[in-house]
């Protein structure tokens, strides 16, 4: 076939010239034969094309399963600074952003555990970093228990812990600290002014997490009194000017403390509130989920709007790991999916039977407790954030999910 086309085409080249026989071949041969091929020509494009959609929706598809299978960030501790998984609460990001670049500042942040204290707190220092400012955060919860019992030792490893993240020569406290004449109290402060303000041209912000820990201890009059003296030197030395404060607990400051002495009664206050409607909506769209108002509902309806609650249910689902329906239809039993949240604040409780009978009296009631019949108890549950105590001084449950759970197994 091949052989008789060329023979052909160097026919027509000797009769009637190269370029018309080329002219020729192309306007007859081919015209002719992809007129008489049409048909199979476009079935064969319409085809090629509806494969590569298949291809291309599969594999979007395919990626979108994987995304919610394994590349779902596990709600464990804090959400990293880089998560598409932390959700703001506005105006706290903003307004702490704004605070925290001003002299002495001093931010204190409340709210019960796994609320997103300590996630706050870290994008307060990573915002300040970013501002040119030295940052520190301390966590009390590495503390050892004994380091509680006496205040020089406490300061010592405050100190300590600053110049090990701070990278400074560990020598030189060491030497300043045993050397030193002052009380304890001022020999903290001038090693801060003496050897790390005088190292650091930049702003210092201090983060202490978990402050709770020093309440129920012997040095909390003596530790909190010393924060409330270094943010008031603020409003005078210039040295003192640059060091900005960042405190976060759990509980409310029950403790008796001087008014004039206390951090808890100066600085920014911020209370974390629960997710709203909106903030649940938002981070269904992170993990790839699509719901109805009523699924919203129904969720909330049992947990609330809790950070961890809200994000531990959410996770799951998008996993695929349990629906909606099964999640609260066993959201309170003992091998739920909240089995080992649950747990771990009923053993606290066993701990201290004064908070257990306080608690059950709430979840048992069918209607708000008036706080003054519980007792200090209540304010402790409410830091714990097992119930809610509106502005009528009237105690509840913080969601159905504790309602049902400590009702049976208090």
């Amino acid at each position: 076939m091949l052989k008789t086309i060329i023979e052909v085409i160097l026919a027509l080249a000797t009769a009637i010239g190269g370029i018309a026989a080329i002219d020729y071949f192309c306007d007859v041969c081919v015209k002719k034969f992809f007129w008489n091929h049409s048909s199979l020509f476009i079935y064969g494009l319409i085809i090629s094309i509806a494969l590569l959609i298949i291809v291309v929706t599969t594999v979007y598809f395919l990626r979108k399963w994987q995304l919610n299978q394994y590349d779902i960030e596990e709600p464990e501790g804090q959400v990293p600074l880089n998560s598409p998984f932390y959700i703001e609460r506005p105006p706290i990001e903003a307004d702490c952003y704004r605070t925290i670049l001003k002299p002495d500042a001093l931010i204190r942040i409340k709210a019960p555990r796994q609320m997103g204290k300590s996630s706050l707190m870290t994008r307060i220092l990573h915002h300040a970093h970013q501002h040119d400012s030295r940052t520190i955060c301390i966590s009390l919860e590495e503390a050892e228990s004994t380091v509680f019992t006496n205040l020089d030792q406490f300061l010592q490893w405050l100190c300590q812990t600053v110049t090990d993240q701070l990278e400074l020569p560990p020598e030189k406290f060491a030497d300043f600290w045993q050397n030193s004449t002052l009380n304890i109290k001022r020999r903290c402060g001038k090693y801060f002014e003496k050897h790390l303000f005088t190292e650091i041209t930049q702003p210092l912000v201090l983060g202490l997490d978990e402050v709770d820990r020093v309440f129920d201890t012997t040095i909390a009059t003596d530790f909190f009194g010393l924060l409330r003296a270094w943010h008031e030197k603020g409003k005078y030395d210039e040295a003192w000017q640059n060091f900005r404060l960042v405190i976060t607990h759990s509980q409310e400051v029950y403790i008796s403390l001087d008014i004039n002495q206390s951090p808890f009664n100066v600085g920014i206050p911020i209370e974390l509130p629960e997710f709203n409607r909106k903030q649940v909506q938002t981070l269904l769209q992170r993990h790839k989920l699509t719901w109805t108002d009523t699924q919203i509902d129904q969720l909330m309806a049992t947990v609330g709007g809790h950070p961890y609650l809200v994000r531990i249910a959410i996770y799951k689902i998008a996993r695929r790991d349990i629906s909606l329906e099964k999640l609260l239809k066993t959201a309170a039993n003992l091998n739920g999916p909240y089995a080992a949240y649950l747990r771990r604040h009923l053993d606290n409780l066993e701990k201290h039977p004064q908070l257990a009978a306080t608690l059950k009296t709430v979840v048992t009631t069918d209607k708000p407790v008036p706080v003054k019949e519980l007792g200090k108890g209540s304010f402790q549950l409410c830091g714990m954030g097992l119930i809610r105590i509106d502005d009528g001084d009237m105690a509840k449950p913080s969601c159905e999910l504790y309602r049902c759970y400590f009702s049976k197994h208090l």
